[in-house]
């Protein structure tokens, strides 16, 4: 039986669409690239690794605040 990860599926799907030249993709095409993201970030959300990269961006939101005082 084969199992397939939902979060690395999705992650291959983004890769591959990203790969295509820019000036062939309809707005449609962009949209439904933005919706698989935002389906891809629910997904890694509550794992380990979600929280990790979480921590990463909230260190550097916070170093950028200091940093414009």
């Amino acid at each position: 039986m084969l199992t397939i990860n939902v979060a690395v599926l999705l992650a291959v799907i983004v890769v591959w669409r990203l790969r295509r030249r820019t000036e062939a993709r309809s707005r449609v095409d962009e949209r439904l690239t933005v919706v698989i993201v935002l389906a891809l970030g629910v997904v890694i959300a509550p794992t380990p690794a979600g929280q990790g990269i979480l921590h990463k961006i909230e260190e550097l939101a916070s170093g950028v605040t200091r940093g414009s005082r």
